[in-house]
């Protein structure tokens, strides 16, 4: 599987640009998907369903099935975060998988970058940076700049540098 990363601080425009990849990459005929790191505390069910329930009674893993969807839930307890890779293994095989996060893993990325946030570029110094997306214009440190709102353009690089 072919992976690319989107980084970049917070309201930088990684979530507009991962959505934004993905109905590009699928528009193309791509099978897409996505993987999102969290630096907080999340939850992806609600207090008083049964899988939560299941959740706080201990169990390790619940998984939810019905005839649209599934999702599967680890709960790490005392269990290290696992890294990239790992979670990478757990998915899925399809032609691109798009990592919003995760910004120091050894994947190529693009950098998310608005001027609004006033927050220095990652990529300067970073060579798993291959493409800065913002919506000024900045030193990249070496990256090509793309405006961050072309959508195609930064497909069209993604999709040259891994051969898709």
């Amino acid at each position: 599987m072919k992976v690319w990363g989107v980084v970049g601080w917070k309201n930088s425009g990684k979530t507009g640009l991962m959505e934004r990849l993905v109905a590009e990459f699928t528009g193309r005929g791509l099978t897409v998907s996505t993987l999102k790191h969290a630096h907080h505390a999340f939850d992806v069910d609600q207090p008083g369903k049964d899988s939560h329930r299941h959740r706080v009674a201990g169990a390790t893993e619940v998984l939810l099935s019905s005839g649209r969807r599934w999702a599967l839930m680890h709960e790490l307890r005392d269990e290290d975060e696992p890294g990239l890779e790992e979670l990478l293994a757990r998915m899925a095989p399809v032609d691109l998988i798009l990592v919003e996060g995760f910004k120091t893993g050894p994947h190529p990325k693009v950098e998310a970058n608005r001027a609004e946030t006033r927050q220095s570029l990652l990529a300067p110094g970073n060579p798993t940076i291959r493409i800065v997306a913002s919506d000024q214009t900045i030193e990249t440190g070496g990256a090509p700049l793309l405006d961050l709102d072309d959508t195609v353009g930064i497909a069209d690089h993604i999709a040259k540098e891994l051969e898709l």
